[in-house]
Formats: structure tokens, sequence, C-alpha cells
């Protein structure tokens, strides 16, 4: 049975997320609090094994209340309910993701689709979050950084591809924060997202990473330095000549964007000048095309189960043999800098 605490300090609100988890008979309403000072104190003493958190409260907000219970000795999954229409809240949301926690969906008000997928995804988001590991991301790595880049060996890496699910963007903040401004290829990220989130997300990496990140558009040419982050509801992409392809063609392992598609065609542009990477998430997304890569020649990373939210898209990629290197976010990020010689001149 997974116990799960709502925090929100509206009642209807409140009312609306328990009628939908009490809805399933794995999932029991722990309790419910309107401030993160209640949710704290209620953690104090009693169990929850998952917390949905509201971001915008009187008193203490849900990021502090998220950072703390991060800090705690008994630190648990939450999951972040909030608006995807206010800024202030989007930002809000997103440094919460950065101190732990594990996911994002929009307030039931927010969804223009049905209520029975909104409380689908809601009991999906909950199971996934009791299963993962709550761990925070550091985005300086110690000594270890250069203990495996030392021995890799320099490669003609044209482009970067990169796929993530839940924990995502704690990994790829951690990432692309080690990554250095003059990087010499473009970065092209997958990650799922629920809807309303995406440009939040993009926003928000852009304000804690030396690169440049933006939403992708059609017909876009990635340059160097830059992270192009795949927009809601659209598959992306390249085509020959290194052209942003955005299609609406059906989802793949249920999702889209999907990191499978985008490996795919990554795959058949650039084959071994090419580097693919799959952080924390759920499922099987773009592991079978990362040891295409592999075979190609590409240069394939994996998140390391430690760091991982969720180890089920790089731990599949590890399963079939698909990853050259398994490490935390920060240590990708030194290796992939190595290899790419980012310390040389970008190209043209």
């Amino acid at each position: 049975m997974i116990r799960v605490l709502i925090v929100d300090d509206s009642a209807l609100m409140r009312k609306i997320l328990e009628r939908i988890l009490r809805s399933d008979p794995e999932i029991r309403v722990a309790g419910c609090a309107c401030s993160g000072e209640e949710a704290l104190a209620f953690l104090a003493t009693e169990r929850a094994d998952v917390v949905t958190m509201d971001i915008h409260m009187g008193g203490m907000d849900g990021f502090e209340a998220t950072r703390r219970i991060m800090e705690s000795d008994a630190p648990r999954p939450v999951v972040i309910v909030s608006s995807c229409w206010d800024p202030m809240e989007v930002e809000k949301t997103f440094q919460a993701m950065d101190a732990g926690a594990v996911a994002i969906l929009p307030k039931p008000a927010d969804i223009a689709s049905g209520a029975e997928e909104y409380a689908r995804e809601l009991l999906e988001t909950i199971k996934t979050a009791a299963q993962s590991t709550v761990a925070r991301l550091r985005k300086r790595s110690p000594q270890p950084t250069f203990r495996k880049a030392a021995a890799a060996r320099k490669r003609d890496i044209r482009i970067a591809a990169i796929g993530a699910s839940t924990g995502g963007p704690q990994a790829l903040s951690a990432f692309l924060a080690g990554l250095p401004a003059e990087f010499p290829c473009p970065l092209l990220v997958v990650q799922h997202m629920a809807p309303g989130f995406t440009r939040g997300l993009a926003e928000w990496l852009d304000k804690v990473t030396p690169l440049t990140v933006r939403i992708a558009a059609e017909g876009d040419i990635p340059r160097n330095g830059t992270v192009s982050v795949a927009p809601e509801g659209a598959h992306m992409t390249v085509a020959p000549g290194g052209a942003i392809r955005l299609t609406d063609d059906p989802p793949e392992h249920m999702v889209r964007p999907s990191a499978s598609r985008l490996f795919r065609s990554v795959a058949s542009v650039y084959g071994k000048n090419a580097a693919a990477l799959l952080f924390s998430g759920m499922g099987a997304d773009g592991a079978e095309e990362l040891k295409q890569l592999r075979d190609l020649g590409a240069a394939t990373f994996a998140q390391n189960r430690e760091t991982s939210v969720v180890w089920g898209m790089p731990g599949e990629a590890v399963r079939r043999n698909a990853a050259e290197f398994v490490d935390s976010p920060p240590v990708l990020a030194s290796l992939l800098t190595e290899i790419s010689g980012a310390a040389d001149s970008p190209r043209s």
C-alpha cells in the first residue's frame, strides 16, 4: 500500500486529488496539509511514501518545503502538482525539481482533456514515485570526474542527442552545468514532460547552465554550444544536412517526443560522429537505438543506478550493452567534454 500526503492550500484541490487517489486500491491517503509547515509537522511523526506538493501556498511555499524534505534524515519522493500557466510558479516548480522532487504534474484545473486521462496519469506518477530513488544530484562531481576521461580517446563528435524522463530535469541540470559554454557541437534533448511545462524546463535550464537552451523549431539548424529541447507533442529528428524536423507521427513507447525516434535519425545522419546519452526515466525509450549507435561507433552514455531517480531507460541500455560509459551526470559531462575535444576551437 502506497501512503500519500497531499499538500495544497486549496481545499477544493485537496478534495479532487484525494478522490482520485482513493479510487486506486493500491494507494492510501495518509493525510492532507494546507502549508509547507503542516507538511513538515506531519512527516515528523507520520509515514508517507509519496508527497504531492503545491508550489504557491501561504507561509512556507512548496519549493522550500521540498528542499527541507529532501535534506531531512528521511527524504520522501515529492511529486509537484502545480499550475503550468503562471510563469513565477513554473520557475519555482523547477527549483523544487532541482531540490529533489521526482516529477511534475499540472493541477487538474489546467487540464483541457478529460478527467479520466488526468486521473490515470496522476496514479501512474504516484506509483512510479513510490519506486524511485530519492537523492539529490550534485552539480559538481568529486575527484573521479576525470578518472575514466583520461583513458577515453578523442572523437569527431558533431552532435549529441539526449533522452530523459522521470528524474530527467535534475540529471539534465547537473549534466549541462558540467559542459563548457564553448562546447563544440549542438545538443538535442528529448525530455518526457507533463503538458505545459516544457517551455519552463528550457527557460530554467537556460538560467542554470552555461549553454544556450531553447525550444526546437521546424527547420532549425542547431549551432555549437546550444541545446535544442523537443517541443511538447512532437517527435524531433534531424534531416541530412542537420536541420531539425518536427512531426506529429504516432507515439513510440507511448510517448511523443520519443528518444528512440531522435536516436534513429541521429544514427542515420551522423553515425559514428554522434554522441548519445540516456538519463533517468521509466521504460525503455531509446535503449535499443543507443545500442545501434554504439554498434556504429558513436560515443554512448547512460546514467548510473546510484544517481537515477528511476533506473529504467538507462538500466535497459546497460542491460543491452548499449552504453560505453555509465556514471553520474557530472562525470558523463566531463567524459563528453574530454572525448569531444571541447578545449579545442569550436567548429565553424
